[in-house]
Formats: C-alpha cells, sequence, structure tokens
C-alpha cells in the first residue's frame, strides 16, 4: 500500500517578477573585495618591506636594520683593484720576457742564454699563430700541420737529449717545446720573405731557406748545449737533431 504525499505546486509568475506578498528569497552571488595588502602585526619578528620607490629611497637602513652599505664604504669603489695583479700577469703571459727572448734569437751569432732558463708557452704560440698566418697568406692552410710537427719536434729533442745524457739530463719537455718555438723565429721570417718571392725562382727560394735553416738551428743547438748539462760534449748530435726539425718546417714554406 502506498502512501501520497501532498506535494504544494510551484506558481511561476508571468511578468517575470514576483507578486506583490510573495515570499520569494533571492540569492546575490557573493562578490569579492578589493585585495589590499596584509598589514604587520606589532609582533611580526619579520618587518614589511615597501616597494615603494620614495619611501624606499629615504630609508637608512636595510630590511634587517643594517646600514645599506655604499662604494665610499669600501674606499671609493675601484680602490679595492689597486692591489690586483695585471690579467696577464695571471695568465702567465709576460709580453718584456717574450720581447727578451725574441730579440735574443734574432742575433744568430750573439745568444743571450740567460733569458730562456725560464721556460714559458706564450712566445712559442704567438711565433706558431704568426707562422700560420704568413702561411695562410700565401694560400696554404696548415694549422693542424704546424701544430702536429711543433709537438712532435719537441718531444723528438726531449728523447734525443736524454739518450744522449742519460740519467745527468735535466732538460725537461717543457723546456724543450719552449726552446723549439722560440727558434721558429727564422722560420717565421721565411714565411714572410717567402710572400714576396715568386714561386718560379726556384733556387732563389732554396737558397733562402738553406739560410733561415741554418739561423734556427745554431739558434736552437746553442740555447740546448747552455741550458742542459753535458750538452757540450754532444753538440754535434743535437745540432744535427735541430737540423731535421727546421728543415722540415722550411719545407712546408718552399713548397
Amino acid at each position: 500500500m502506498t502512501k501520497d504525499f501532498a506535494v504544494p505546486p510551484v506558481v511561476f509568475p508571468s511578468g517575470g517578477s514576483p507578486a506583490p506578498g510573495a515570499n520569494v528569497q533571492q540569492r546575490r552571488v557573493p562578490t569579492a573585495p578589493p585585495y589590499q595588502p596584509p598589514r604587520p602585526s606589532a609582533s611580526s619578528s619579520i618587518p614589511f618591506m615597501s616597494f615603494d620607490i620614495g619611501s624606499a629611497s629615504a630609508t637608512q637602513g636595510g630590511p634587517f636594520g643594517g646600514a645599506i652599505a655604499s662604494s665610499s664604504s669600501f674606499g671609493g669603489g675601484s680602490a679595492s683593484f689597486d692591489d690586483e695583479e695585471p690579467l696577464l700577469d695571471e695568465l702567465g703571459i709576460h709580453p718584456d720576457q717574450i720581447w727578451k727572448k725574441t730579440r735574443s734569437i734574432l742575433n744568430p751569432f750573439r745568444i743571450n742564454q740567460t733569458v730562456h732558463k725560464d721556460s714559458d708557452l706564450s712566445g712559442p704560440i704567438f711565433l706558431y699563430l704568426a707562422l700560420c698566418l704568413f702561411q695562410l697568406l700565401a694560400g696554404k692552410i696548415q694549422f693542424g700541420v704546424i701544430l702536429g710537427w711543433v709537438v712532435v719536434a719537441s718531444m723528438f729533442l726531449y728523447t734525443v737529449y736524454n739518450m744522449l745524457a742519460g740519467r745527468n739530463g735535466n732538460l725537461n719537455l717543457h723546456t724543450c717545446t719552449s726552446l723549439v718555438g722560440y727558434s721558429l723565429l727564422p722560420v717565421v721570417i721565411l714565411s714572410a720573405v717567402s710572400l714576396f718571392v715568386p714561386q718560379g725562382a726556384g733556387p732563389v727560394r732554396f737558397v733562402l731557406a738553406g739560410a733561415f735553416v741554418l739561423w734556427a738551428t745554431r739558434a736552437c743547438s746553442n740555447l740546448v748545449v747552455s741550458l742542459a748539462d753535458g750538452g757540450e760534449e754532444h753538440r754535434g748530435l743535437i745540432s744535427y737533431a735541430c737540423f731535421l726539425i727546421y728543415t722540415l718546417f722550411s719545407l712546408l714554406v718552399v713548397f
């Protein structure tokens, strides 16, 4: 047996508005209030940081109560860089030493060996780039070839000397690379001079190459003999090794 419930009818007004006296509840959509930044309370441990430019310029302290540091508090800004070393010195590049070593090679009959006791690779890299540049002007792209030959020549001279000197050898690979690189200066000059010599003048180019090879051989052998212990006893073999090295470099220029 079912029980019927009385449901009151729903009456919609025809005019779109409720009839007078009708108890119709209208639901209002809540609107969000405008945003207001929270104000810090007096007991807050973190102070409020204002982003107003005017108020920021007027404040004398930071957000944590400390004084704002200025350039005057560090001694005038650039005063802290007065004690810094030059950038070239920090990189191990000394232009005055490079110039002295290069100038000592220019005189093949009187070479100053004392300036070459402190070996470096900055000058040899500069001479290597100069040789590659002159070869590039001649239409020869030989950057990798020349770099490889410099490495092989340094290792060859290091091996030859240590085989001759035995346990008494005090010439390391870094010094050999420095000597080979600085003695490359005659070959660099040969590469620059060959730009003005025509390709058809074969005998002239070979005579020039021979003269510059002898120059480089004398410079490198004198440096090795003077800086190495017991090098005077093996001057001939050291000179022969240097002659082979710079003959190969001269062939890159001539051909």
